[in-house]
């Protein structure tokens, strides 16, 4: 089912206070999706809350740290007991970690990294399930990278998070297609100017590669097709 009109609908997007989190939260509230924020940072998810405000669109925050003990239990009771379904869930949070060899990942920040990058989005698809199941074309879409297809060198922390989300995420569209409207996406950006591509990417000139609004407005694009469950695009620009 194609989705020509957002007005309406719900939105939850995380690692929204910045980059392609931000950039698609922005997205989906101009074309009139009531878009919900979430991240570590209050400050942030205001000034993106207040520019969404400013250009006529409507959202509400909700700060918090993701891999907290019943952080994602406490959101989709409060979401589910305002709302009753999730039309869009963009799974866009995650943690880069220290670009090092597979030999030398620390092994407490590796646990980290898995925390974020998987067992939290595991919990998520969990929570927020029924209430996409109630959409009448609930979509969630997954922020991934190239290293989690194609392994790299010094990558091997994240590249395998990354991985192991990817099958996570297919295995849910999987198991849902034949029972539910739910489609599922991945969506890799490619280079993006955002904070941890910096991290990674120190010497690069963030003018030389595609803004974090690009990606944003790819993900609202794929939202209006009526794309197959496990679909995935690769942002050019």
């Amino acid at each position: 089912m194609a989705i020509q009109n957002f007005k309406g609908k719900l939105a939850l997007v995380t690692g929204a206070s910045r980059g392609i989190g931000a950039a698609t939260a922005e997205a989906l509230a101009r074309e009139g999706a009531h878009v919900i924020l979430t991240a570590r940072t209050a400050g942030a998810l205001e000034e993106i809350e207040d520019r969404i405000h400013a250009a006529g669109g409507s959202a509400t925050i909700a700060p918090m740290d993701l891999t907290a003990s019943d952080s994602i239990a406490r959101l989709a009771d409060a979401i589910g007991g305002r709302w009753p379904a999730l039309d869009f869930l963009v799974l866009n949070a995650g943690m880069l970690g220290s670009l090092t060899p597979v030999a030398q990942i620390d092994g407490k920040e590796f646990g980290k990294v898995l925390t974020l990058n998987l067992v939290a989005q595991q919990a998520l698809i969990a929570a927020f399930d029924p209430m996409l199941r109630k959409s009448e074309a609930g979509r969630l879409i997954a922020i991934t990278s190239s290293v989690g297809m194609k392994p790299r060198a010094y990558w091997g922390a994240y590249g395998a998070s990354k991985a192991a989300f990817e099958t996570l995420v297919l295995a849910y569209g999987d198991e849902i297609a034949n029972l539910s409207p739910v489609r599922t996406a991945i969506v890799n950006p490619g280079p993006t100017a955002t904070k941890m591509r910096a991290k990674a990417y120190p010497g690069e000139d963030p003018a030389t590669i595609k803004q974090p609004a690009v990606v944003g407005d790819a993900i609202v694009e794929l939202l209006k097709t009526d794309f197959e469950t496990g679909h995935r695009i690769d942002v050019e620009g």
